[in-house]
Protein backbone atom coordinates (compact mmCIF):
# COMPACT_ATOMS: atom_id res chain seq x y z
CA UNK A 1 0.00 0.00 0.00
CA UNK A 2 1.30 3.41 -0.39
CA UNK A 3 2.32 5.22 2.11
CA UNK A 4 -0.42 8.06 2.00
CA UNK A 5 0.24 11.46 3.68
CA UNK A 6 -0.67 14.74 3.87
CA UNK A 7 1.83 17.40 5.81
CA UNK A 8 -0.01 18.81 9.34
CA UNK A 9 0.65 22.23 7.96
CA UNK A 10 -1.73 21.61 5.16
CA UNK A 11 -4.20 19.88 6.94
CA UNK A 12 -4.12 23.02 9.62
CA UNK A 13 -4.61 25.35 6.25
CA UNK A 14 -7.67 23.59 5.44
CA UNK A 15 -9.05 23.24 8.78
CA UNK A 16 -8.57 26.92 9.29
CA UNK A 17 -10.42 27.71 6.22
CA UNK A 18 -13.39 24.78 6.16
CA UNK A 19 -13.79 24.83 10.14
CA UNK A 20 -13.45 21.53 9.87
CA UNK A 21 -10.52 18.77 9.08
CA UNK A 22 -13.04 17.05 6.74
CA UNK A 23 -16.06 18.64 5.55
CA UNK A 24 -17.57 15.58 3.93
CA UNK A 25 -17.60 13.80 6.53
CA UNK A 26 -21.71 13.80 6.71
CA UNK A 27 -21.94 12.11 3.82
CA UNK A 28 -25.60 10.56 3.03
CA UNK A 29 -25.47 6.99 2.53
CA UNK A 30 -27.99 6.95 -0.32
CA UNK A 31 -26.71 9.33 -1.83
CA UNK A 32 -23.54 8.55 -2.31
CA UNK A 33 -21.66 6.63 -5.06
CA UNK A 34 -18.31 4.54 -4.77
CA UNK A 35 -16.78 5.26 -8.39
CA UNK A 36 -13.98 2.51 -8.97
CA UNK A 37 -11.78 3.67 -12.06
CA UNK A 38 -10.16 1.81 -14.38
CA UNK A 39 -9.40 -1.22 -12.21
CA UNK A 40 -9.07 -3.15 -15.60
CA UNK A 41 -6.89 -5.74 -16.84
CA UNK A 42 -5.41 -3.09 -18.65
CA UNK A 43 -3.50 -1.65 -15.81
CA UNK A 44 -2.85 -4.41 -13.88
CA UNK A 45 1.06 -5.82 -14.00
CA UNK A 46 0.53 -8.56 -15.85
CA UNK A 47 0.71 -9.50 -20.05
CA UNK A 48 -2.81 -7.73 -20.76
CA UNK A 49 -1.38 -4.31 -19.74
CA UNK A 50 -0.07 -1.43 -21.76
CA UNK A 51 0.73 0.54 -18.42
CA UNK A 52 0.53 -1.71 -15.45
CA UNK A 53 0.77 0.45 -11.81
CA UNK A 54 2.50 -2.53 -9.36
CA UNK A 55 0.33 -0.73 -7.06
CA UNK A 56 -3.53 -1.88 -8.63
CA UNK A 57 -3.16 -5.52 -7.24
CA UNK A 58 -2.69 -3.99 -3.18
CA UNK A 59 -5.75 -1.91 -3.49
CA UNK A 60 -8.30 -4.22 -4.52
CA UNK A 61 -8.89 -5.65 -1.08
CA UNK A 62 -10.24 -2.56 0.60
CA UNK A 63 -12.00 -1.63 -2.85
CA UNK A 64 -14.06 -4.52 -2.51
CA UNK A 65 -14.43 -3.92 1.37
CA UNK A 66 -15.79 -0.40 0.94
CA UNK A 67 -18.18 -1.51 -1.95
CA UNK A 68 -19.70 -3.76 0.25
CA UNK A 69 -20.25 -0.66 2.97
CA UNK A 70 -21.46 1.22 0.58
CA UNK A 71 -24.28 -1.55 -0.88
CA UNK A 72 -24.84 -2.57 2.60
CA UNK A 73 -25.88 1.38 3.34
CA UNK A 74 -27.85 1.67 0.35
CA UNK A 75 -25.16 3.61 -1.99
CA UNK A 76 -24.39 2.93 -5.55
CA UNK A 77 -21.36 1.41 -6.77
CA UNK A 78 -19.52 2.30 -10.40
CA UNK A 79 -17.29 0.27 -11.95
CA UNK A 80 -15.96 3.06 -14.40
CA UNK A 81 -14.18 1.21 -17.42
CA UNK A 82 -11.94 3.40 -20.00
CA UNK A 83 -11.86 2.22 -23.77
CA UNK A 84 -10.35 3.30 -26.81
CA UNK A 85 -12.22 3.69 -30.12
CA UNK A 86 -11.35 4.32 -33.51
CA UNK A 87 -13.04 7.49 -33.39
CA UNK A 88 -10.73 8.75 -30.75
CA UNK A 89 -7.68 8.42 -32.76
CA UNK A 90 -9.11 12.06 -34.39
CA UNK A 91 -11.25 12.81 -31.38
CA UNK A 92 -8.48 12.98 -28.94
CA UNK A 93 -5.56 12.48 -30.75
CA UNK A 94 -3.39 15.35 -29.20
CA UNK A 95 -3.36 12.37 -26.18
CA UNK A 96 -2.15 9.60 -28.81
CA UNK A 97 0.47 11.76 -30.36
CA UNK A 98 2.32 12.82 -27.09
CA UNK A 99 3.65 8.70 -27.04
CA UNK A 100 5.49 6.87 -29.38
CA UNK A 101 3.26 5.54 -32.20
CA UNK A 102 3.89 1.91 -31.08
CA UNK A 103 2.90 2.82 -27.56
CA UNK A 104 -0.26 4.76 -28.75
CA UNK A 105 -0.94 1.42 -30.67
CA UNK A 106 -0.73 -0.78 -27.64
CA UNK A 107 -3.07 1.19 -25.93
CA UNK A 108 -5.98 1.15 -28.44
CA UNK A 109 -5.40 -2.86 -28.62
CA UNK A 110 -5.18 -3.25 -24.52
CA UNK A 111 -8.18 -1.24 -24.50
CA UNK A 112 -10.55 -2.44 -26.92
CA UNK A 113 -14.08 -2.77 -26.21
CA UNK A 114 -14.96 -6.63 -25.26
CA UNK A 115 -11.19 -7.64 -24.68
CA UNK A 116 -9.41 -8.99 -22.55
CA UNK A 117 -7.42 -6.15 -21.23
CA UNK A 118 -10.62 -4.00 -21.34
CA UNK A 119 -12.00 -6.31 -18.58
CA UNK A 120 -12.10 -5.78 -15.32
CA UNK A 121 -9.90 -7.56 -13.11
CA UNK A 122 -10.50 -10.52 -11.40
CA UNK A 123 -9.41 -9.08 -8.29
CA UNK A 124 -12.53 -6.50 -7.64
CA UNK A 125 -15.89 -8.02 -6.46
CA UNK A 126 -18.22 -6.56 -9.03
CA UNK A 127 -22.02 -7.23 -8.79
CA UNK A 128 -24.48 -7.62 -11.38
CA UNK A 129 -26.36 -5.12 -9.36
CA UNK A 130 -23.48 -2.31 -9.74
CA UNK A 131 -23.59 0.38 -12.30
CA UNK A 132 -21.01 -0.54 -15.20
CA UNK A 133 -19.98 2.93 -16.77
CA UNK A 134 -17.45 3.26 -19.87
CA UNK A 135 -15.17 6.52 -20.18
CA UNK A 136 -13.30 7.37 -23.05
CA UNK A 137 -11.27 10.68 -21.26
CA UNK A 138 -9.33 10.18 -18.37
CA UNK A 139 -11.71 12.48 -16.44
CA UNK A 140 -15.48 10.31 -16.56
CA UNK A 141 -17.43 13.45 -16.30
CA UNK A 142 -16.03 15.55 -18.85
CA UNK A 143 -17.89 16.25 -21.96
CA UNK A 144 -17.71 13.27 -24.39
CA UNK A 145 -16.39 11.04 -21.76
CA UNK A 146 -19.47 9.16 -20.34
CA UNK A 147 -23.10 9.55 -19.41
CA UNK A 148 -21.71 9.22 -15.85
CA UNK A 149 -23.15 12.30 -14.67
CA UNK A 150 -26.33 12.32 -16.01
CA UNK A 151 -26.67 8.45 -14.32
CA UNK A 152 -26.34 9.60 -11.05
CA UNK A 153 -28.41 12.59 -10.95
CA UNK A 154 -31.06 10.93 -12.33
CA UNK A 155 -30.24 8.21 -9.37
CA UNK A 156 -30.22 11.31 -6.35
CA UNK A 157 -26.47 11.19 -5.89
CA UNK A 158 -24.72 13.85 -4.92
CA UNK A 159 -21.72 13.17 -3.49
CA UNK A 160 -19.13 10.26 -5.07
CA UNK A 161 -15.72 8.44 -3.09
CA UNK A 162 -13.23 8.33 -6.07
CA UNK A 163 -10.99 5.13 -6.19
CA UNK A 164 -8.77 3.15 -8.82
CA UNK A 165 -6.06 3.66 -10.69
CA UNK A 166 -4.05 5.79 -11.29
CA UNK A 167 -4.29 8.34 -8.45
CA UNK A 168 -3.05 11.34 -10.14
CA UNK A 169 -4.52 10.76 -13.89
CA UNK A 170 -7.82 9.20 -14.35
CA UNK A 171 -8.88 9.30 -10.45
CA UNK A 172 -7.74 12.82 -9.58
CA UNK A 173 -8.77 13.89 -13.20
CA UNK A 174 -12.71 12.37 -12.24
CA UNK A 175 -12.54 13.78 -8.83
CA UNK A 176 -11.87 17.70 -9.82
CA UNK A 177 -14.82 17.16 -12.47
CA UNK A 178 -16.66 16.21 -9.90
CA UNK A 179 -16.43 18.77 -7.70
CA UNK A 180 -17.00 21.12 -10.96
CA UNK A 181 -20.26 19.24 -10.89
CA UNK A 182 -21.53 20.39 -7.80
CA UNK A 183 -21.07 16.50 -6.34
CA UNK A 184 -19.08 16.46 -2.52
CA UNK A 185 -16.11 14.43 -3.47
CA UNK A 186 -13.84 12.14 -1.20
CA UNK A 187 -10.74 10.35 -2.61
CA UNK A 188 -10.15 7.31 -0.65
CA UNK A 189 -6.15 7.46 0.30
CA UNK A 190 -6.04 3.11 0.44
CA UNK A 191 -7.80 2.52 -2.57
CA UNK A 192 -6.32 4.70 -4.83
CA UNK A 193 -3.47 3.61 -6.74
CA UNK A 194 -0.21 5.66 -8.12
CA UNK A 195 3.03 4.59 -9.87
CA UNK A 196 4.71 6.21 -6.88
CA UNK A 197 3.96 7.71 -2.82
CA UNK A 198 5.25 10.70 -4.21
CA UNK A 199 2.89 10.97 -7.29
CA UNK A 200 0.23 9.37 -4.72
CA UNK A 201 0.50 12.10 -2.30
CA UNK A 202 0.83 14.83 -4.37
CA UNK A 203 -2.75 14.17 -6.08
CA UNK A 204 -4.05 13.75 -2.42
CA UNK A 205 -3.07 16.91 -1.59
CA UNK A 206 -4.41 18.92 -3.94
CA UNK A 207 -7.89 16.93 -3.85
CA UNK A 208 -7.62 18.20 -0.15
CA UNK A 209 -6.95 21.53 -0.97
CA UNK A 210 -9.30 22.69 -3.21
CA UNK A 211 -11.75 20.22 -4.72
CA UNK A 212 -13.23 17.79 -1.86
CA UNK A 213 -11.85 16.13 1.17
CA UNK A 214 -9.38 13.07 1.60
CA UNK A 215 -9.91 9.93 3.97
CA UNK A 216 -8.80 6.31 4.74
CA UNK A 217 -11.36 3.89 3.57
CA UNK A 218 -12.43 2.54 7.62
CA UNK A 219 -13.25 6.21 8.31
CA UNK A 220 -15.18 6.12 5.33
CA UNK A 221 -17.33 2.77 5.99
CA UNK A 222 -17.76 4.63 9.69
CA UNK A 223 -19.15 8.01 8.63
CA UNK A 224 -21.53 5.83 5.70
CA UNK A 225 -23.03 3.24 8.91
CA UNK A 226 -23.22 6.12 11.60
CA UNK A 227 -25.51 7.64 8.82
CA UNK A 228 -27.42 4.68 7.73
CA UNK A 229 -30.82 5.36 7.39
Amino acid sequence: MHNSHIPPEVVERVTRRRGRAHIHDDLAPARTALLVVDMQNAFMPGPLAHAPCAMAPEIAPAINALAGVVRATGGLVVWIQTACTDGDRIAWSIAHDMVRPERAQMRFRALERGSEGYALSPLMDARADDLFVEKRRYSAFIQGSSDLDAILRAKGIDSVLVTGTVTNVCCESTARDAMMLNYKVVMVSDCNAADNDEEHNASLRAIYLTFGDVMESGMVADALRKRRA
